[in-house]
């Protein structure tokens, strides 16, 4: 079985690494792949239940791995010793065909730039780490660059790289 591709959205805090997936994912789910997304948080204590709420008063009570089952979602919060690495979460998702994460600079993987001029106009990346950039500021750079607007250009480029054999 191939591996499923992964790519990194990266770039400095508020440049629009979010808002960028925000536009990718629905781009390629018009498109009829099944995506996955992985958000990086560098800072410990994250809570997504809320208090008061079943799930959350069970991880209150000692829990170590706290499951939600519905009709439509599942949803798993277990604490971990140390965070796990990108390949460690990725091997246990199946029946998708790429995978987006918010963040992961350092894992190793194919890596797409956002640099917008609000926050900055020098890449926290070397062309030779980067697939692509997305951006409003003018570069000189070894990689293919796309505007911040681009989006339907970015998946085809996408889906050429690493979807093509899918089809």
């Amino acid at each position: 079985m191939k591996p499923i591709p992964i790519i990194s959205v990266v770039g400095k805090s508020q440049s629009g690494k979010t808002t960028l997936l925000e536009k990718i994912i629905p781009e390629l789910k018009k498109r009829n792949y099944r995506v996955a997304t992985i958000k990086h948080h560098a800072h410990s204590g994250f809570e997504i239940d809320q208090p008061g709420k079943d799930t959350w008063r069970h991880a209150q009570a000692g829990s170590d791995h706290v499951l939600i089952i519905a009709p439509d979602k599942v949803a798993s919060i277990r604490k971990v010793e140390r965070a796990p690495t990108l390949d460690e979460i990725v091997a246990d998702i199946q029946d998708i065909d790429i995978i987006l994460t918010d963040g992961y600079r350092n894992a190793g993987k194919p890596m797409i730039e956002v640099i917008r001029s609000v926050r900055s106009s020098v890449p926290i990346c070397t062309s030779e780490e980067l697939i692509a950039i997305v951006t409003d500021v003018r570069l000189n750079v070894s990689v293919p660059l796309f505007g911040l607007d681009e989006t339907q250009s970015l998946v085809d480029f996408i889906e050429h790289r690493f979807l093509q054999l899918l089809k």
